[in-house]
Parts: structure tokens; C-alpha cells; sequence
């Protein structure tokens, strides 16, 4: 996704935002477009809080001058604008491959509205093409890599387990210091399913499906040239 079909998604986003606002602040390069531009309405006058997703994001909403929060002094967001890995026509999602799922998901379910904003090429008919990240305790890894196959076998998902690591090959660690395993498993014929049995995984701390919890999208795609967007749900 070009870098102008990006800020023309976050623009659209940065368009729902009114006065008074409450606000999750995704993880990934489409949402720090969000980040940028809100910052530049928020200097223009615009008075919001934000509750960032991730290291990253705290640091570059501190840099665009956005008031932050936490979820502790404001537990109820009014939306939350964050990007996706990949959406179906049901607005589910999975989210998580920049290793910020469990923060996004604990901010996506404290807010009244989550609008994600992608290229056009992340919706798909089938979730499952991305990797599903599933986030995991240091202890006993060998034990829940075994009951994570299993679950997966069990619901029609079966496929490769891989332990993400850095480009140094050292082990990826969350920024609560977890691990991500990410299960390669090219379509997943019942999310529902695969979440409620991922959660029952002692030693999973969380799993990339994102079900129930998006509202709406706008999808950026170019069209002869220009940029088209696209809304699914409510935006």
C-alpha cells in the first residue's frame, strides 16, 4: 500500500473525530498516518485524549503534541481507529503483525466504535491468508506449541507453528515481553470456533482474531490512477 493511499484512509478516519473525543490510537504504518494527522487538527485546536496501542504509538502520539491517557484514568474509549492484517465482509479481523495484538484488543474492547483503516487488498472472502499471531507466555513453550497444533487440528486449521523472530534471529518479544508464534494456516473456515478454543490454551495470552469488536473500515484502492475509497459497516 502506496504511502498516499495510506494517509487517504487515515484521513477519512481523522474525519470522524469530533471535539471532546476519547480515542484508541492503533499500532502499524497506516495508523501512525492517523497519528500524524490528528496531531496536526490537534495543534489546529481540536481537543481529544488518546490511549495508545504500543511503545511506538506512545512516542509518536507524544510527538505530535495528542494528549494521552490510559485505559486506568479513561476506561471508556468513544472510538478507536486502527488498521488490520486482514478483514472479511463481516468486519472480522485478524490483527497482530506488528506484535501489538493484546494492547489492541484490550483498547478496541473498552471502545464504543473501532473503524479500521487498510488497502483494499487486506479484505478477503476467507480469513486465514495472513498468519494468525497468536501471543504466548515464555514458560512451558513447548507444552502450549503442542496444545496450539492440537487446537488447531481440531478445527479444520491445521498448519505450521513458527516462532517470530528479529531479522538477528533472536526471539520477538511483545511489549509485555511475550512471544508470538504465528500459525500459517491459508483460510479458516470457522473463526468463531478457533478463538474459543485458542482461549481455553493455558499459556496463550492472546490470539489475533478480532471478532465483534470492528464497526466499520475504510479501504484505500487505486483506480485508474486515483484513489477510491471504500466503507464497510458503520464509519
Amino acid at each position: 500500500m502506496s504511502a498516499d493511499l495510506k494517509r487517504a484512509a487515515a484521513a477519512r478516519a481523522v474525519d470522524l473525530v469530533q471535539d471532546g473525543m476519547r480515542l484508541g490510537l492503533g499500532t502499524g504504518s497506516t495508523a501512525a498516518h492517523f497519528v500524524d494527522l490528528l496531531g496536526a487538527r490537534v495543534r489546529d485546536g481540536l481537543s481529544v485524549v488518546g490511549v495508545p496501542t504500543s511503545e511506538a504509538t506512545h512516542r509518536a502520539a507524544q510527538t505530535a503534541g495528542i494528549p494521552l491517557t490510559t485505559l486506568d484514568e479513561t476506561p471508556e474509549l468513544d472510538l478507536t481507529v486502527d488498521g488490520a492484517d486482514e478483514i472479511d465482509g463481516s468486519l472480522r479481523l485478524i490483527k497482530g503483525g506488528g506484535g501489538a495484538l493484546l494492547r489492541e484488543k484490550i483498547v478496541a474492547a473498552a471502545s464504543r466504535r473501532m473503524v479500521v483503516i487498510a488497502d483494499g487488498g487486506k479484505q478477503v472472502d476467507t480469513l486465514g491468508r495472513f498468519p494468525l499471531p497468536i501471543e504466548v507466555v515464555p514458560f512451558g513453550l513447548g507444552a502450549t506449541r503442542r496444545a496450539i497444533a492440537g487446537v488447531l487440528a481440531c478445527t479444520g486449521c491445521a498448519g505450521d507453528l513458527t516462532l517470530r523472530t528479529k531479522p538477528d534471529g533472536a526471539p520477538f518479544h511483545t511489549d509485555g515481553a511475550h512471544l508470538i508464534l504465528d500459525a500459517h494456516l491459508g483460510r479458516i473456515p470457522d473463526p468463531e470456533a478457533l478463538a474459543a478454543a485458542l482461549a481455553a490454551v493455558p499459556g496463550i495470552v492472546e490470539h489475533g482474531l478480532f471478532l465483534g469488536l470492528c464497526t466499520g473500515a475504510v479501504l484505500a484502492a487505486e483506480e485508474a490512477g486515483a484513489v477510491r475509497l471504500i466503507t464497510l459497516g458503520a464509519v
